[in-house]
Parts: structure tokens; C-alpha cells; sequence
């Protein structure tokens, strides 16, 4: 049988505005101005047929009937509060520290899969490049998405390197391998039919290069290993983060050396082209860092399962 209700929103803008006595101040509350607030309680009280504010010079006031349904609206919201906090607070949670780049480019949207997938399972996510220090007392991660080099690992020294720090102590940590990390010149299909053909690394020197500062040797390796070590670009921007590399190119600014596991799983990857066949690995991994006691938990199986279902490489 059909619900006949109200219209939700216009419940929420009520219930606010008849707390405060101002549609201003419910406005700040829930992040909407005071005219969406005015709208949506005029929308109640037309499915309603009656009025629930006597609006006066400088304020509002309820009427006889607002006070009643302001009441009972109260008790509802609380219920819904109270049962929906209740079950949070049972569900499991996973703990997980992701990159800033990774999650700003596409990790942070996909997340949202997963909850839908296993709604049962509650993320509390949060971004860093900082080492991951366990259970500190101010953080508690039950995982940790990074990319670095392995205690004891012998890599490349020609790759790019890479002088993140994973984590200060490997004392009882798993690290599982996600993915390989290879990088390649980036830009859009606009950039290079206005700046193209490049046929060689060498045609780069026609171009702004963008560069990352967290990453500052990919571009040099890349050239390297493709005989331009020598190429001088028209121009450099530098940048931050990769996130902001790859806006940046998206916009049409230059040219960007990135990580295929930044670019390829984005939604906006037709946009863009490699215009050489060359890609470089880097001296690292990403890897998907754990207490070993963790590892087989169950929901940490379901997500690393998933994580790794993403991207193939």
C-alpha cells in the first residue's frame, strides 16, 4: 500500500525552522539559504491546507496547530534517529587510509560501490601521504592504501623513484600487492590535435610539461629512458599533487607524466590520449597495508577482493 506523506524535505525545513523560530538559522543549518527554507515550509502547509507560521515584521511564530505538528514531528525524527544510530553503531567498520590522489581521482566515487554492494559494512575513510602509525590513540586504521618500496627490496635505480615512507613500523604489518606502478605521458585529445603529432619524446620541447613535486624525477626518467634526457620544454608548471597535475591537464595546460593507476579507472579517461607507446615502471608498488592479525578477516577480504576487481593494470 502507498505511503501518503508529506514531502520529506519540507519536513526536515519545518522541523528546523519551528526549533530555531527562524528560517534564517535553519538556513545555516542545513546548508541551504533562507528562501529554500521559506519555499519548503510553504510547500508544507499547502499539502497540508493549513498554516504553521504566523509570519510577523522581524519573526515567525507557530501557530496553534504548528506547535502540535512541530510535537509530533520531533518524536518521528527521533525514532529515525535513534534506530539509524543504533544500527551504525553495530555495524562493523573498516578504518581505511587511502592516497589523496588516488582518492580525489576516482577511489573516493568507487567507495561508494562497495557500500552499496555490502551496505552491512560501514567505511570510515580518510586520505594521507603520511606514514600509517597503528593504533596511535588518535587513529586506529584497519587499512591503508599506499605506493613506496618494500623493506629490503632491490628496484630500479633509473626508475622513478619514490621517497614516500609507508609506514614507520612494519612490526606485524601485511602488505598485500595491488598494483604495479607504470607511468606515461598524459593529455587531452584537444592538446593534441592542437599541438600534435608527437612522433618522438624528443617533440615534447614544443609544450608545457606539468610537473608533480611530491613525484618531482618522473618526467626525467620518463625522458631518459626515451633519449631526450636533454628535451627543455617551452614551458613548466609545477603542482602539488598529481590530482592537481591531472586537472591541470585536463584543462588543456600541458602535458602530464602519471601514474596509469591514477588515470586508466577514471570516468573521464575517453577524454584523453597517450600519445607515446612508452611507459616506464616505477621503483614501487601500491600496496594495501594491514595488521597481519586482520588480513583474513572477513570484511577485510570482502574489500580487498573488490579493491583489486577496480583495476587489473
Amino acid at each position: 500500500m502507498k505511503r501518503s506523506l508529506p514531502p520529506l524535505l519540507a519536513l526536515r525545513a519545518f522541523e528546523s525552522a519551528a526549533r530555531h523560530l527562524s528560517f534564517t538559522k535553519a538556513g545555516e543549518e542545513l546548508h541551504v539559504t533562507q528562501a529554500a527554507i521559506s519555499r519548503q515550509v510553504k510547500l508544507l502547509e499547502e499539502y497540508l491546507n493549513t498554516s504553521l507560521f504566523n509570519r510577523l515584521t522581524r519573526h515567525v511564530e507557530l501557530t496553534p496547530f504548528g506547535r502540535t505538528y512541530l510535537d509530533t514531528i520531533t518524536a518521528a525524527l527521533d525514532l529515525i534517529e535513534q534506530v539509524s544510530n543504533e544500527h551504525l553503531h553495530k555495524a562493523p567498520k573498516l578504518a581505511i587510509s587511502i592516497l589523496p590522489s588516488t582518492g580525489a581521482l576516482w577511489l573516493q566515487q568507487k567507495m561508494m560501490e562497495f557500500s552499496c554492494i555490502y551496505p552491512e559494512i560501514r567505511l570510515d575513510v580518510s586520505s594521507s601521504l603520511d606514514p600509517v602509525i597503528w593504533n596511535d590513540g588518535n587513529h586506529n586504521f584497519d587499512l591503508a592504501i599506499r605506493l613506496g618500496k618494500l623493506p629490503g627490496a632491490t628496484y630500479d635505480r633509473n626508475a622513478p623513484q619514490l621517497t614516500f615512507t609507508m609506514t614507520d613500523d612494519w612490526t606485524g604489518i601485511a602488505a598485500v600487492h595491488l598494483w604495479d606502478d607504470y607511468v606515461t605521458p598524459f593529455c587531452t585529445k584537444k592538446f593534441l590535435a592542437k599541438h600534435g603529432p608527437f612522433d618522438s619524446a624528443k617533440d615534447l620541447k614544443r609544450v608545457t610539461l606539468l610537473y608533480n613535486n611530491f613525484r618531482p624525477d618522473i618526467w626525467p626518467a620518463w625522458l631518459r629512458a626515451n633519449g631526450a634526457e636533454e628535451v627543455c620544454a617551452a614551458a613548466r608548471l609545477d603542482f602539488s599533487h598529481s590530482f592537481l597535475v591531472a586537472n591541470a591537464m585536463r584543462s588543456g595546460l600541458g602535458m602530464a607524466c602519471l601514474s596509469k593507476v591514477e588515470i586508466d579507472p577514471t570516468d573521464w579517461r575517453d577524454e584523453l590520449v597517450q600519445p607515446f607507446d612508452s611507459c616506464i615502471q616505477s621503483a614501487g608498488v601500491y600496496y594495501l597495508l594491514t595488521p597481519q592479525e586482520k588480513l583474513q578477516s572477513h570484511d577485510v577480504q570482502l574489500f580487498l577482493h573488490w579493491l583489486k576487481g577496480l583495476y587489473s593494470g
